[in-house]
């Protein structure tokens, strides 16, 4: 369902338009997210105080909401910035890290979910599998399941909340609720990077920034990231280089490298 072209031409429309992506996120990676963001060539801006979050969301072309390190004031941010992205039409990605860690961190997916049904909910196999039932547990914010285990918690989720679900693991699957794509691309190294999967979902941003099929943005931003780890990979002797490594990579980023990497 997504192809070669496809992914070229959402990432030339990002580096032509630097889409303004807004992210409210964790403090773990906010440089990560903000450099990648800058490496497509889309326009990063990190604001969370509840005061400014309902204009800069009126001002973004995405929002991207991570709730890796919550506090109570940041979530009222957060639940701010979802409504007012929701009434303006604007893409809105949440990433639910660690759901299933604590009972607190669930519960403010879940709210922020029921009252800002998000357009893209992309997560680890463990946070989607959380927020669909209770029970199954998430080691820290690390996934304790594989991402095949999840693909039915996903298209159910995906139906329940009417937002295209994205599902990390060695194989991405990103589902509509009733289509399902596979993303084969990445590396072993990658996961050892924090905020690799942060990353993911601020790269998300982007690519649902210029392309309103959010089924095809999700794979395409997947696919995108998983291309570049493997690039990125060849030349890192670990995920220190790799990290580094993985931002060059995506700044150069080309159709060729696209067309020779991509697996279908």
């Amino acid at each position: 369902m997504i192809t070669v072209n496809s992914i070229s031409n959402d990432l030339k429309k990002i580096r032509k338009k630097s889409p303004l992506v807004h992210n409210i996120t964790n403090y773990v990676v906010m440089n990560n997210t903000a450099n990648a963001l800058l490496a497509i060539g889309a326009s990063p801006v990190m604001a969370h105080a509840k005061e400014e979050v309902k204009d800069m969301t009126g001002i973004a072309s995405a929002l991207v909401i991570n709730i890796g390190t919550l506090s109570e004031k940041w979530v009222e941010s957060m639940l701010i910035a979802a409504k007012q992205a929701k009434l303006l039409k604007t893409p809105f990605i949440l990433d639910p890290v660690g759901a299933g860690a604590t009972e607190y961190r669930t519960n403010v997916c879940n709210m922020i979910i029921n009252e800002a049904s998000p357009d893209i909910i992309r997560g680890n196999a463990s946070e989607i599998m959380s927020i669909v039932k209770a029970g199954t547990k998430t080691k820290g914010v690390d996934s304790m399941e594989s991402s095949g285990s999840a693909v039915e918690s996903a298209k159910q989720l995906a139906l329940q909340t009417n937002s295209i679900v994205s599902v990390s693991g060695k194989t991405d699957y990103i589902t509509d609720g009733k289509n399902v794509i596979e993303i084969k691309n990445g590396n072993d190294m990658m996961p050892k990077v924090t905020g690799m999967g942060c990353t993911a979902t601020a790269i998300t941003g982007a690519f649902a920034a210029v392309n309103k099929n959010y089924l095809i943005a999700a794979a395409n931003a997947m696919a995108v990231m998983g291309i570049t780890g493997e690039i990125a990979a060849k030349f890192s002797k670990g995920p220190g280089s790799l990290q580094l490594n993985f931002i060059d990579t995506l700044f150069n980023l080309s159709e060729k490298e696209i067309k020779d990497i991509f697996l279908y």
